[in-house]
């Protein structure tokens, strides 16, 4: 099988998005370009997103390929949002989560989508609670216009969770809160976590969007989650559930 960092290159990336017919600028969407920083240690996979933030009329103002130069780069620019691969140098193990937890906590005001090549997910459950996180899969990259849409919507403060990491965490915690949520609640709660609106969750669930509204109150209250800002709810409704119970 072709190593990944080979497939997603900048060549295949700038073919895939040609093909994208409905994907468009930020500018033709009314909203200005996003200032990102790229950390990525794959000279491929960082050449191709550099290029995809380009042709989508975003402004790459530093591309990485460690840790420590994604923090100096991140303190130096101020970006609107840093993508940070999980695995970097020198241990490739954790490299990007720690860096990611710094800006978090350094740089409140940037946005942060972190790239991973396996689900690996765990340890980033105490990002999710926070607004203007993102968790994918490399793979979403293939998937130009899905993938700038999870950018942008991290950047302006929402969350992007990978499908395929919310449902294995959620499998993972099935046991613990299987009396609490219905089938079609945990349905509703994953797709929340992979960061759609009612009507988002509405489409691809083929419900109306009443019913998803329904739902999404009925998740709140068995989650005995206080009043506030819709948005934050959403977050704090992913969080409780994946949080492990107090002992």
């Amino acid at each position: 099988m072709q190593p990944l960092n080979q497939r997603i290159s900048a060549t295949t990336i700038a073919r895939r998005h040609a093909r994208e017919e409905d994907a468009s600028g930020a500018e033709e969407k009314g909203r200005g370009p996003i200032r990102v920083v790229i950390a990525e240690d794959q000279a491929l996979l960082r050449e191709g997103l550099a290029r995809l933030f380009g042709d989508a009329g975003h402004e790459v103002v530093a591309a990485v390929g460690d840790p420590d130069r994604l923090r100096a780069a991140v303190s130096e620019h101020e970006p609107d949002l840093a993508v940070v691969d999980v695995r970097m140098p020198p241990t490739h193990t954790d490299e990007g989560l720690r860096a990611a937890r710094w800006i978090r906590d350094a740089h409140p005001d940037v946005g942060v989508l972190v790239l991973s090549q396996h689900i690996e997910a765990a340890g980033a459950v105490d990002l999710v609670s926070q607004s203007g996180f993102g968790y994918l899969l490399k793979d979403r990259v293939l998937d130009v216009s899905e993938f700038m849409e999870a950018a942008e919507r991290v950047e302006h403060g929402g969350s992007a969770l990978d499908p395929q990491v919310v449902a294995n965490l959620l499998s993972s915690e099935s046991d613990r809160a299987a009396g609490d949520l219905t089938p079609r609640e945990r349905e509703v709660l994953s797709l929340m976590a992979e960061g759609l609106t009612n009507a988002g969750i509405a489409t691809r669930l083929v419900l109306t969007e009443r019913t998803v509204e329904s739902h999404v109150r009925n998740i709140f209250s068995k989650l005995d989650l206080p009043a506030a800002e819709d948005g934050h709810r959403r977050v704090l409704a992913v969080l409780a559930y994946l949080s492990p119970p107090p002992q």
